[in-house]
C-alpha cells in the first residue's frame, strides 16, 4: 500500500534584503516515489509550480549547506528563529525560499517514520526485481 505525507506550508519568496512576500505551497512525499520530495507552490494564476528532488537534499539542507546546480538548501537565521532556505534555478527564472525550520523537520521526521534512511530501495522492490532478472 502507497502512503503519502503532504503538509501545507507558508513560505516567503525573497525578492530583496528588505523584501518577501508570502507562498503557499504543499509538501508531499510518496512511498511509491521514495528518494524523491514533491513541492507544489500555489500560484496567483491557478496553476501550481511542481518541484520535484531527493528528499536527501532536504535533509541534509536542515543542517548543512548542500546541493549544486538547479536546487540548493541550507539552515539559516530570520528573525531570531530557524528557517531553511532553498534555492531554485530553472530556464523560466531563478527563487529564493524560505521555510520554518520547525515545519520542514516536523514534515521531513514523517517522511522518515513511513521509508526510513536507507529503506527507499525496500519500497521500489528493486531487490525483487534484480533477483527475477538474474534467475536461472
Amino acid at each position: 500500500m502507497d502512503i503519502v505525507v503532504e503538509r501545507e506550508v507558508e513560505l516567503r519568496l525573497i525578492l530583496s534584503p528588505e523584501r518577501d512576500v508570502p507562498v503557499s505551497a504543499r509538501l508531499g512525499y510518496r512511498t511509491d516515489d521514495p528518494y524523491a520530495v514533491h513541492i507544489a507552490f500555489h500560484t496567483t494564476s491557478g496553476q501550481p509550480v511542481h518541484w520535484t528532488f531527493a528528499r536527501e537534499l532536504l535533509i541534509e539542507g536542515v543542517f548543512r549547506p548542500c546541493g549544486h546546480g538547479d536546487v540548493r538548501v541550507w539552515p539559516s537565521k530570520a528573525e531570531g528563529r530557524g528557517v531553511v532556505l532553498v534555492a531554485l534555478s530553472s530556464p523560466d527564472g531563478d527563487a529564493l525560499l524560505e521555510v520554518p525550520t520547525a515545519q520542514l523537520s516536523s514534515w521531513l521526521e514523517r517522511t522518515l517514520r513511513v521509508v526510513p534512511p536507507g529503506g527507499e530501495s525496500e519500497r521500489l522492490g528493486l531487490d525483487d526485481g534484480l533477483a527475477a532478472l538474474f534467475a536461472p
